[in-house]
């Protein structure tokens, strides 16, 4: 078998491993859809695999049915026998390399959840550490059957019989890459559910409650003191310096200079400071005029997501049901260089 001349698929045994026994004991690969039906019967094109999905999912959004077909598809029509299959077990934290054996059955009987099959040989068990971390980062992948492209390289050296070159972690740069994607994903999911959730005057409630975490008394001002929406302090009185003026912009645009002129022309002189912050940004403008001001400070909504993260567990459970979030260990960048 020349090894680089085949398709290498990725494959994923259901969304909690709960095929795994069917995988690795019945000597297959397979899907669920089971209210599709046998997908041998019908039309070997994509359009009747999106048409089938559509009927039978009636609920599913418009965006979803190009992809959950296009996976059937490729399932039935796409891959071939003699193709390489790479199946990542949740049970054992093994990599399992095999090849495809066979054309597409439908057999509802063993295991009715799973009933679109594909034969396979195993060939190799391999242990997670053994691969770099983009390869397995790439077995990640949302869908449960994609093809392998950016590191198939890595997959073939194993089959053919040599060791998966494995990169030191101090030199893996896909460590830092994964590290930043799940930041990235997490900050973007956190900004984009304020802006949709809490737009306009429910944002102030939530900046109140994010001040109180962090250890102020914060209540909401009156709606007719405008440029200022939230007074926080130390002080249970509220009547101790330093008093906070609080501006809430809940727009993901631009902050300008006139913006934050505005609220600090709200403060006095008797230790009275300045808070804007924003799911947006700053312009370069607004920047300066903080630098002139030792009493004003701007938060745009990055450095707004990284307080949220650190004072996350002191939420109370109606606003952590807002931001669901669980706590994760992610690879940090390792520095090798000496002195």
């Amino acid at each position: 078998m020349n090894v680089a001349e085949v398709n290498i698929w990725g494959i994923h045994a259901g969304r909690t491993g709960d095929a795994d026994t069917l995988f690795l004991k019945k000597n297959c690969i397979a899907i669920g859809w089971q209210a599709v039906g046998n997908l041998g019967t019908l039309a070997a094109d994509r359009e009747a695999f999106k048409a089938k999905v559509a009927k039978t999912y009636p609920d599913k959004k418009p965006g979803a049915i190009p992809v959950n077909a296009g996976q059937l598809f490729r399932f039935v029509h796409e891959m071939k026998s003699g193709d390489i299959v790479v199946y990542p077990s949740k049970w054992d934290r093994q990599v399992h390399i095999g090849r495809v054996e066979g054309n597409y059955i439908y057999d509802p009987g063993t295991e009715p959840t799973y009933p679109n099959r594909r034969a396979v040989k195993w060939l190799h068990a391999v242990p997670r550490t053994k691969f770099s971390q983009g390869a397995l980062h790439e077995l990640g992948a949302a869908m449960s059957l994609f093809l392998v492209k950016n590191y198939a390289e890595e997959y073939r050296t194993v089959l053919e019989g040599k060791a998966a070159p494995v990169t030191p972690l101090a030199q893996d740069e896909t460590v830092a890459a994964v590290t930043e994607d799940i930041e990235e994903t997490t900050r973007d999911f956190v900004l984009k559910r304020l802006a949709q959730e809490l737009k306009g005057a429910p944002l102030e409630g939530f900046i109140v409650h994010l001040l109180e975490c962090m250890g102020y008394h914060a209540r909401l001002t009156r709606k007719n003191e405008p440029s200022v929406d939230v007074i926080a302090h130390k002080d249970h009185l509220g009547v101790e310096p330093p008093i906070i003026k609080v501006q809430v912009k809940s727009s993901d645009g631009v902050a300008t200079d006139k913006d934050v002129s505005a609220l600090y022309g709200k403060l006095s002189s008797n230790g009275e400071f300045g808070l804007f912050i924003t799911l947006g940004t700053f312009s370069p403008a607004s920047r300066n005029y903080e630098q002139s001001k030792s009493n004003l400070r701007l938060i745009d909504g990055d450095e707004l997501v990284q307080l949220i993260f650190q004072h996350y567990e002191n939420f109370d459970s109606r606003h952590k049901g807002l931001l669901p979030l669980r706590r994760v260990y992610v690879p940090e960048a390792i520095d090798t260089d000496e002195e």
